[in-house]
């Protein structure tokens, strides 16, 4: 299975820079897995909010294969906990040969066509992370519930 991570701009600050590289990393032996980053939308700072989500969305959609299984971690989405999010990840690894793409939107969220176009959404919290943090907090997740499903040491409950 191959998991696909859309995540919009660059991530900054070389700390979490470091965090995401190391379970990235640590995802090789699991999964195959790819980040990509979506460059900024040229002069977004000049658009409207909906003009900007539409555009950021255009970018998100075009880099969407048809047969992928998008899954949009937003904030209006379903909560699980890490053991619940291991059992659908596992569910999905046996329910289809596609890819699964985890996408991060912008800081507006998606805009409309993004989320028809989506397959699932998932909550991380009903807290605001910024969007540095939340790429850490899924990889960790992400990598936690590979090593739920191996039957691995690494998530105590």
């Amino acid at each position: 299975m191959k998991i696909r991570f859309l995540v919009l701009g660059k991530t900054h600050e070389p700390f979490f820079r470091l965090a995401e590289d190391k379970y990235i990393s640590r995802l090789g032996h699991y999964v195959n897995f790819e980040r990509q980053e979506l460059p900024d939308v040229k002069h977004g700072g000049q658009l409207g909010m909906e003009q900007l989500k539409r555009k950021e969305g255009q970018t998100i959609l075009s880099l969407t294969k048809e047969d992928d299984f998008l899954v949009l971690l937003d904030e209006k989405g379903e909560e699980l906990n890490s053991l619940q999010f291991s059992t659908w990840l596992e569910k999905k690894f046996h329910a289809s040969a596609r890819r699964i793409t985890f996408c991060i939107g912008g800081a507006f969220g998606f805009s409309e066509e993004v989320y028809q176009r989506s397959n699932a959404k998932i909550s991380l919290s009903k807290m605001t992370f910024s969007h540095q943090l939340v790429r850490t907090i899924f990889l960790e997740q992400l990598y936690r519930a590979c090593t739920i499903m191996k039957g691995e040491k690494y998530h105590h409950e």
